[in-house]
């Protein structure tokens, strides 16, 4: 199990769930706006490191070409470090050097939103980060899902060499539906997610995919969609909140119009059962800050 923890939360939140994760990758470290570097870590992404190791757990630092202009995962960053071999280097040494000199167990990639001509660049870098961080050091790398064989290609991912140079691979089987779509829906339906593992197939082999599990909620609202804990939207919907079993989540729809779809912890027992029948390696849950405390 691996579970994603922002820099920016509380520590205590990995300490609650201990019993149930392997691994924990920290959401600290993005591209720079122009696309050569890193921008700085800041010492929260040491403090979820060090509470991660003394939890004994496995900690991964997780980078992504997140934009905090655009407040979305940007392209054309992407493409900056990807098709540039300098920029790439340039990288790959600064996650090698994050990882020897802070310890990390490994390095888990989160670059988004790509496009087909990112492909020979994204494995290049992979190619990069393999040869070039320490011996034991992992590799993941988080793909957004998709529910055929050419949605994959068209999203940039080359699954056969992905497969090949990572050790492991979150297939991220949420945000089938979110803030950006005006009809509502579940958040990452059971079927949904069966489709995206079906449509990867063999290219991937099953012992190194984790099944994507959503531990947030989304709102549908007038004039305002937005993301939820799960917390807060079992207390908005209170009595109005229905368990879809189809879809295996939580949603309800509010006297003021507003329609709520939520993944909880009896949402993750299903996408337990289900990683089971499908015989993939394990889950990968986002996010702590959000969720229900995890449980075995």
């Amino acid at each position: 199990m691996t579970a994603f923890q922002d820099s920016s939360a509380a520590t205590s939140l990995i300490d609650r769930s201990k019993a149930a994760i392997t691994t924990v990758g920290v959401d600290g470290v993005t591209l720079a706006a122009d696309g050569t570097r890193l921008d700085p870590a800041d010492s929260a992404v040491d403090r979820q490191r060090a509470r991660t190791r003394k939890d004994g757990l496995k900690a991964e630092l997780l980078v992504s070409n997140f934009s905090s202009t655009r407040n979305d995962f940007s392209e054309p960053i992407a493409h900056t470090l990807l098709s540039n071999p300098s920029n790439r280097a340039r990288v790959v040494k600064q996650l090698t050097t994050y990882v020897t000199a802070k310890h990390w167990d490994g390095i888990s990639i989160d670059l988004e939103s790509l496009r087909p001509r990112d492909s020979s660049g994204l494995i290049a870098l992979l190619r990069g980060l393999r040869a070039s961080l320490p011996a034991g050091a992992t590799l993941s790398i988080s793909l957004m899902a998709a529910t055929t064989p050419q949605e994959y290609v068209d999203a940039g991912y080359d699954l056969t060499a992905i497969g090949r140079l990572t050790d492991r691979v979150m297939l991220m089987t949420y945000d089938q539906h979110g803030p950006w779509d005006d009809e509502p829906g579940p958040i990452g339906a059971l079927s949904w997610q069966r489709a995206a593992v079906n449509a990867v197939g063999w290219t991937i082999p099953r012992n190194k995919l984790d099944l994507g599990v959503a531990g947030y909620a989304y709102v549908w609202k007038r004039g305002a969609n937005d993301m939820l804990s799960v917390a807060d939207a079992r207390k908005k919907a209170g009595s109005r909140a229905r368990f879809d079993v189809a879809t295996g989540e939580w949603t309800a729809r509010l006297a003021d119009g507003s329609v709520l779809w939520w993944s909880d912890a009896r949402s993750y027992a299903l996408r337990v059962k289900l990683a089971q029948q499908l015989g993939v390696h394990g889950l990968a849950m986002w996010v702590l800050g959000m969720s229900d405390p995890l449980t075995r």
